[in-house]
């Protein structure tokens, strides 16, 4: 696979308390990588250690097939969840004094700003200073000089943080653009719903050790149970919860629908098919709805933090 960052064990300890321990991650080119785990697991830490703010104790990063290097600071655009705009700057001039720390002549730097502006509908915010704007429309200012320069890889932690449906939908489409245009980026936040439909890879950090990483389908792939939900109108209701419950793990649910059905979670034997289930069904009586259960993100979050 071709890797754009790789961590080969990774450690970090402040005084007694280990924040990292050997910590080994593979970012893909081209990819939305998921860096997940709770409060306090040690994901900033390793994303302030891939940005140089500050060092490993033990073990080497690699960018791009090198070792991890000062200059690669061009090469990383990293939006912190924390954010650091100077409040009585205005906008335009504060963007383009960070975008010529990022290496871009004055010349590059308001054309790239002019790009930016007029397409997240921002171009009238120029002579506004940072303190006139919503947390919101500070955000879009950050987004815009993190990704200003074009760099390689691209770190978002939290960058939803703040915005209502529209913007955060807004910049989460820009956010899977820049990865079809080319960009790398790893992609840290605790809205489940946005690594579902974001990411192509996670890895889950928890008490400072990576616990699951992988291809987010061949994870969901692997926490599935053969679990499904159905619905059914039996051909004698007053029965059919002893017959399912005799015969399967069976429980009842409730799912919305438009039918009037009894409803039920079913979990097969692994000796059992999904055909072998409708079959059986529908020899009880109609069946209207059969959803096979796949594990969500969230799902396997819980269950992974609990078990570790």
């Amino acid at each position: 696979m071709n890797n754009l960052l790789v961590t080969n064990n990774v450690s970090k300890s402040f005084g007694s308390f280990k924040a990292l321990n050997n910590i080994n991650i593979e970012v893909p080119k081209g990819s939305v990588f998921g860096l997940l785990g709770p409060n306090g697991a040690g994901k900033t830490t390793l994303i302030r250690i891939i940005n140089q703010i500050t060092m490993p104790d033990s073990g080497s990063v690699f960018l791009d097939g090198k070792p991890l290097h000062p200059n690669d600071i061009k090469n990383i655009g990293y939006l912190p969840e924390e954010r650091g705009l100077y409040k009585s700057m205005k906008v335009g001039e504060q963007a383009m004094y960070l975008a010529q720390l990022k290496g871009l002549s004055k010349t590059e730097a308001k054309k790239r700003l002019i790009y930016w502006f007029d397409r997240l509908g921002i171009d009238g915010w120029w002579n506004k200073k940072i303190q006139e704007l919503s947390k919101g429309m500070a955000q879009k200012i950050q987004f815009v000089v993190t990704v200003l320069h074009q760099p390689k890889l691209l770190i978002f932690d939290e960058p939803f943080s703040g915005f209502d449906p529209i913007n955060a939908n807004l910049i989460k489409d820009e956010i899977l653009r820049l990865k079809e245009e080319g960009a790398t980026i790893i992609f840290s936040t605790h809205r489940m719903e946005s690594v579902e439909e974001m990411c192509d890879h996670i890895a889950l950090i928890d008490k400072s050790n990576k616990i699951l990483d992988g291809k987010l389908i061949d994870i969901k792939r692997a926490y599935k149970s053969n679990t499904y939900k159905v619905g059914i109108a039996p051909n004698n209701p007053d029965t059919i919860q002893e017959i399912l419950k005799e015969k399967f793990d069976s429980v009842p649910i409730y799912f919305r629908s438009i039918n009037d059905e009894k409803q039920y979670k079913i979990k097969l034997p692994k000796a059992s098919s999904k055909n072998d289930l409708v079959n059986y069904l529908t020899s009880l009586g109609q069946l209207s709805h059969f959803e096979e259960v796949i594990p969500s993100v969230s799902d396997i979050f819980i269950e992974t933090i609990q078990n570790n």
